[in-house]
């Protein structure tokens, strides 16, 4: 259930940049939304941590920023994989969706799946 309700969040997080920055990110619609967000937890599961492992010397030495990066990197996969329908613009606005998701998804987690954590203890 926490996947589903994290692959919606993401889908409707991906909704508002394609709107806020329309030159930079395209997207066709709700549902190629659901299928990017989709598509993205599943390259997180199976390619993310292939890339943290053979990056794990300069994620060190960057004190972990590096995962920026590889986030990026499953972002442009993303992008490769979909086609047409989910569109961004260079490798630095990756890196900026990047940044921008991963501060989304701590102030929800932190607002939503922590509180409920503490009260059913």
């Amino acid at each position: 259930m926490r996947w589903l309700i994290g692959c919606l969040i993401n889908a409707v997080l991906f909704m508002a940049l394609a709107g806020y920055f329309q030159e930079s990110f395209q997207l066709t619609g709700f549902t190629a939304a659901i299928q990017a967000s989709i598509l993205l937890s599943i390259l997180n599961v199976l390619v993310r941590p292939l890339l943290i492992l053979f990056t794990l010397p300069v994620t060190v030495i960057t004190m972990g920023l590096f995962l920026f990066v590889i986030n990026a990197i499953t972002l442009e996969l993303t992008d490769y994989l979909m086609g047409d329908s989910f569109e961004i613009q260079g490798f630095g606005m990756a890196i900026f969706f990047a940044v921008l998701m991963s501060l989304v998804n701590i102030i929800i987690q932190k607002t939503i799946f922590e509180p409920s954590r503490s009260s059913k203890k």
